[in-house]
């Protein structure tokens, strides 16, 4: 719910209200993310809390020897010091105390948390999120609330004290990278770091992963996806060190490549990530991991990265990783190096090049025992999130993923490939599990299919289905993929009988899984600038007057008297004078003639 008061906007999203001007950043689309975001912090903060000690036991840790390490002496004495004088307080562990004490002392909403979650969320903008964090996530000490805009800074103020969080919003005027370095120390860490730019988060990954505690959380949203779906490989490989390809695949690719960026950089410091949940929507790719220390699991990072052979002319795709980690006696492992390359020089199915990606994370992506939770909690509090029905239609369907097969194929693609009539989804989904293999929806992409069948099995179907489906003549006279494709026959025993199980829940239930357009000119909104007026209202003109602006430029350039006028060949054309195709059958061209559209 939007009001306007003079030149300041006033947004009600969720139990916050925020102010914001025109010099500074809002997108009412972007509120899935945030309702999501604190979904998944509510879970978060429940398992961290009630499996922390409240202050740290006498027990050395191996944090606690890292820290003899790396911090001074005396420092480290005074810390010791701190923490047993806060044990001889009260009960040292979460354990010694009730459920209900717990969710009232604790975990409270609104309520500061003397043992609580410190969180940064680096890019704030106006602060709706911190708001929103603030009122209904329990359990927090408190939320640095950080942005580089001097007007940015004074509306977070004005919103913390808005909304009557003033004792756990501390608003910050900052670079948000300076920030992450200056609580690298291990008693000034965060819990949760929530990185939300304009743009790129790379730059900020550094510091995140630095900043934020062992076992803490990482969220990150990058909206380039242009540069992340293949549009600029070079541009992909300079910011997130792999090369992005334009398949159809391409938002999976997206998220795969910013887990292996976040995962190299945390490697750099003994760290490693688990991701929790990884979400392709809208116009931008979101991911929560935890950050981890322990160099023994960071040696095994190499075996879950890969580097992708997509041929580029039926799109399958193979994967070579860049390592091996094999187990051996009790926990040890060996590692090595890995052995390919995984095709030959040209596709075996096609007879097309390969185009060469990557490297990507090819681990599983979500974690289903989190994802569960979070989805149960949304549906007992769904009258707190706007877009519940999206959450838990898009988690579900993140369920069903098959997390030991990464990317995806289109069945559209498929189709296209060997230019047939397309099978629906129900039929295919029925082919490859009658043949033996596993098949599931992805949730970057509405008519995705993901597999643990081979390329030649894929194949195998839809030659399968041609036979019965037969294709125009003209398509068998061209040489293109689908026609070597089509001159092999099938090896395979295929059945398109269909499945009781072939229908996925999530389409069952008919749950809200991909998102309509929520409103006219959705999508990345442009950088925040000063401006007097409506600067929304501008901006939105400005975009319906230059819609379709080169196609005028075009039309207005281009001089269709050299183009002869069919319908007045035809006797058709009333137009006289008035046509812009040239009426003068003699004219001279070397082009086909135009019909004028009349």
């Amino acid at each position: 719910m939007d009001k306007m008061t003079d030149d300041i906007k006033i947004v009600k999203e969720g139990l916050a209200e925020a102010f914001y001007p025109d010099s500074v950043f809002y997108n009412p689309v972007q509120e899935f993310n945030r309702d999501l975001t604190i979904a998944v912090l509510n879970q978060f903060a429940q398992e961290y809390l009630l499996n922390k000690p409240i202050s740290q036991s006498n027990k050395r840790t191996k944090e606690d020897k890292v820290k003899e390490k790396q911090m001074p002496t005396n420092d480290m004495r005074n810390e010791l010091e701190k923490e047993k004088e806060k044990e001889k307080e009260g009960p040292t562990r979460f354990e010694d105390i009730s459920d209900a004490q717990i969710n009232r002392k604790v975990l409270q909403r609104g309520i500061k948390c003397d043992n609580g979650l410190r969180i940064l969320e680096a890019l704030s903008a106006s602060g709706l999120r911190s708001m929103r964090f603030a009122k209904e996530v329990g359990g927090i000490n408190e939320i640095i609330t950080n942005d580089f805009s001097k007007d940015a800074y004074e509306m977070i103020k004005k919103n913390a004290a808005h909304n009557n969080v003033e004792d756990l919003i501390v608003p910050s005027l900052a670079d948000a990278t300076m920030v992450m370095y200056q609580n690298r120390r291990y008693s000034d860490r965060f819990h949760i770091i929530d990185l939300d730019p304009y743009g790129s988060a790379v730059q900020f990954l550094d510091g995140a992963v630095q900043a934020v505690r062992d076992g803490g959380l990482l969220c990150v949203t990058c909206t380039d996806t242009a540069v992340l779906c293949g549009n600029s490989s070079e541009t992909c490989y300079s910011k997130y060190g792999a090369m992005s390809l334009k398949g159809k695949f391409c938002h999976e690719m997206a998220l795969r490549i910013l887990l292996q960026s976040i995962e190299s950089h945390a490697n750099r410091y003994s760290r490693y990530i688990v991701p929790l949940m990884s979400m392709s929507a809208d116009f931008y790719i979101r991911v929560f991991v935890k950050v981890h220390t322990g160099q023994g699991i960071v040696k095994q990072s190499v075996s879950k990265l890969s580097m992708v052979y997509h041929c580029s002319g039926c799109g399958v795709f193979e994967f070579q990783k860049l390592g091996t980690c094999t187990p051996i006696k009790g926990r040890n492992f060996k590692y090595g190096t890995a052995v390919g390359p995984p095709v030959q020089e040209k596709c075996q199915h096609c007879h097309s090049k390969h185009h060469i990606g990557g490297p990507i994370w090819t681990a599983p992506i979500h974690d289903r025992d989190f994802i569960q939770t979070v989805v149960s909690g949304v549906q007992e509090d769904s009258s707190k999130f706007g877009t519940s029905q999206r959450i838990v239609g898009m988690l579900s369907l993140m369920l069903e993923e098959l997390q030991d097969c990464p990317l995806y194929y289109i069945i559209d693609h498929l189709v296209n490939v060997v230019h047939c009539i397309a099978p629906n989804m129900l039929q295919i989904r029925s082919a490859i599990m009658n043949a033996g293999y596993r098949v599931s929806l992805s949730h970057a992409a509405k008519n995705s299919i993901k597999t643990d069948a081979p390329p030649n099995i894929i194949w195998d179907i839809m030659r399968s289905w041609v036979k019965t489906h037969p294709i125009s003549e003209k398509r068998k006279q061209h040489e293109t993929p689908g026609k070597h494709i089509l001159s092999k026959e099938p090896t395979t025993n295929v059945s398109f009988d269909l499945r009781a199980d072939a229908n996925p829940k999530s389409r069952e239930k008919g749950l809200v899984r991909f998102q309509q357009n929520p409103e006219s000119f959705w999508g990345p909104k442009p950088r925040a600038k000063k401006g007097s007026g409506n600067e929304d209202s501008k901006r939105m003109a400005k975009s319906v007057k230059l819609q379709g602006k080169k196609r005028k430029v075009m039309e207005e350039s281009q001089d269709f008297k050299q183009f002869k006028c069919k319908k007045f060949r035809q006797g058709k054309c009333d137009l006289g004078n008035n046509c812009k195709y040239s009426h003068n059958l003699e004219i001279e061209i070397t082009q086909t003639d135009h019909d004028n559209g009349n």
